[in-house]
């Protein structure tokens, strides 16, 4: 195994060819978001003495009102909390559907699935719940104290990033649609320019009322009630009490060894444990043998993902959903072996069955209505890494670009289409049915080198989050690279639309896999974002990388 520890490498620039930036060392603390101004804000905290949650939960509000386009009190929120000695707590506040909705329904009006935007997409959002109970349970600091700088972003404006200009021209038709989300988002008719100043003061009004009167002013106050009326008179599935009903989970997370090293990721209603599926199967490769991002290595990887996502197509649902035997077995190492044996080291697959495993899940003629949707997704995470040692990965979303594009009006408020991940099979687990929470694509993550914290990062994309944690790790725990070059190295994305490559896999290895029979083709912005925050156990120093295909930055004091 390569040491996982490496600190700075050899001769700046040519010894970090995979990077173009240094890591980002720090003792105090250290922050990395894809905002700079969520970066500083979470310094700031840090600063003030400060936990890793006060700052993480600061970062995730600023960056709910200054990356719009991916996040927003209207999404979901997991975490992982690392405590110095090792401890974990998962988070899961992602939200359900309302108590009334139905698979039946939705065929009978017609849908063959959940249209992606409207209120028909949107279920309860989770993320002012989770900054309320990461606060409670383990910060230091007030949720109202934790939201100033956010309201001030949204009160006096900011000026918009340039990838985020970018998402959001993108998506201006669908805004348009809506006359609340136009007028809201669309100030003058279109987008906000880069470096262009935006402000939101309906929202600012809204996070005011949540830092006066907490998580009750959200699920139960004036915004529950405009919230609910709202999507009432738009034929959604939720309403006001649905949202006051509302509480997100604490949950043990998943965790599996790999490299000397205990890789621990969220379980469903999240993708994660897809991840230590892959871990398991790639295992018994010599990855370092076959070269990174060499055509054997990146088919490797390919057709490991293949295998662990049939798996998440056929069983991933809602926590109460999913059977433990089935869960325990999905992330076993026998499991894995038997798995493994399906891949040809010369071949890509035409078709991937699920596994065998205690519960059936439907045959694919039996889905009548389709398997689980697949989606870029719209996403931040975030790492915070105190001086203490405690350790936070965050990541929340709206799922697509401003999610639902519903805009209760006077809220400020762009609602999730968490929804549209749900299918309309009745026999699927992971079917609309009341109060479900949907097959969700969010996973931060942890490692631990010797039961401490060692790695918490987040690899931001919807379906390319597992591929991209996969990724990230084999290029520290195989090839030894920091956490900036790990984050940096160009990534694949399979898919149903084949392999798609970043401009630095080099020609022979394109070569290698189309003759392999994969469909190989460029591809841009479907590669995710990378946050990541190493802890070197010798020196106490905390290494910070943040991805360049993001406005983000790493930073610590």
């Amino acid at each position: 195994m390569a040491d996982p520890r490496p600190i700075i490498p050899g001769d700046r620039p040519s010894g970090n060819p995979r990077g173009t930036r240094s890591v980002s060392l720090a003792r105090g603390g250290m922050i990395a978001t894809s905002q700079p101004l969520a970066s500083s804000a979470g310094l700031d905290v840090l600063r003030r003495g400060g936990n890793a949650v006060d700052a993480a939960v600061t970062a995730a509000a600023v960056l709910a009102v200054i990356e719009p386009t991916m996040t927003g009190i209207g999404g979901d929120l997991f975490a992982i909390v690392c405590e110095p000695d090792g401890r974990l707590h998962g988070l899961n506040a992602s939200g359900p559907t309302g108590r009334g909705a139905s698979c039946e329904s939705l065929v009978r009006a017609g849908h063959t699935r959940i249209p992606s935007r409207g209120a028909l997409a949107v279920t309860v959002p989770g993320a002012v719940d989770g900054w309320s109970e990461l606060l409670s349970r383990h910060g230091t600091i007030a949720l109202a104290d934790a939201l100033q700088p956010a309201i001030g972003y949204a009160r006096d404006g900011f000026p918009v990033c340039e990838i985020v200009a970018g998402q959001w021209r993108d998506v201006e038709a669908a805004l348009a649609a809506d006359a609340t989300a136009a007028e809201v988002f669309l100030p003058g008719g279109r987008a906000p320019r880069a470096g262009e100043m935006f402000r939101n003061p309906s929202l600012s009004r809204s996070l005011e009322q949540i830092a006066s009167g907490g998580r009750d002013a959200f699920y139960r106050g004036p915004l529950a009630r405009a919230i609910g009326a709202h999507l009432a008179s738009r034929g959604g599935l939720i309403d006001d009490a649905d949202l006051a009903a509302y509480s997100a989970r604490w949950v043990e997370p998943l965790r599996t060894t790999f490299r000397g090293c205990e890789v621990c990721e969220m379980s469903p209603n999240t993708q994660g444990f897809v991840v230590l599926e892959m871990l398991n199967i790639l295992e018994a490769f010599d990855l370092r043998a076959l070269g990174h991002n060499t055509a054997p290595y990146l088919h490797a990887i390919a057709e490991a993902k293949r295998l662990a996502f049939a798996d998440r197509d056929a069983y991933l649902a809602d926590p109460d959903c999913v059977e433990a035997s089935a869960l325990a077995a999905l992330v076993s190492k026998e499991y894995a072996s038997d798995r493994r044996r399906s891949i040809d080291p010369e071949r890509a697959a035409s078709e991937v069955a699920c596994g065998a495993l205690p519960v059936r899940p439907p045959e694919a003629g039996e889905r009548t209505h389709g398997a689980p949707p697949t989606g870029s997704g719209d996403t931040v995470c975030l790492s915070v890494v105190d001086g203490r040692g405690m350790a936070v990965s965050l990541i929340q979303s709206l799922f697509e670009s401003f999610g639902s594009a519903v805009v209760p009006p006077g809220t400020g408020i762009a609602l999730q289409n968490r929804g549209s991940l749900f299918v309309l099979d009745p026999r699927h687990p992971n079917r609309l049915g009341p109060g479900k929470r949907p097959l969700h694509t969010l996973i931060p993550a942890m490692v631990l080198r010797d039961g401490l914290p060692f790695l918490s990062f987040g690899v931001m994309g919807g379906d390319l989050q597992p591929q991209g944690h996969v990724q990230v790790l084999l290029n520290m725990l195989e090839f030894g690279m920091t956490v900036q070059e790990a984050g940096e190295a160009a990534r694949i994305r399979h898919s149903a639309d084949g392999l798609a490559v970043e401009s630095g896999i080099d020609p022979e290895a394109r070569a290698g896999l189309m003759a392999r029979g994969h469909r190989v083709f460029e591809s841009r912005g479907v590669f995710g974002g990378f946050q990541g925050i190493g802890i070197d156990r010798r020196t106490g120093v905390l290494m910070g990388g943040s991805d360049p295909r993001k406005d983000g930055l790493a930073i610590g004091f």
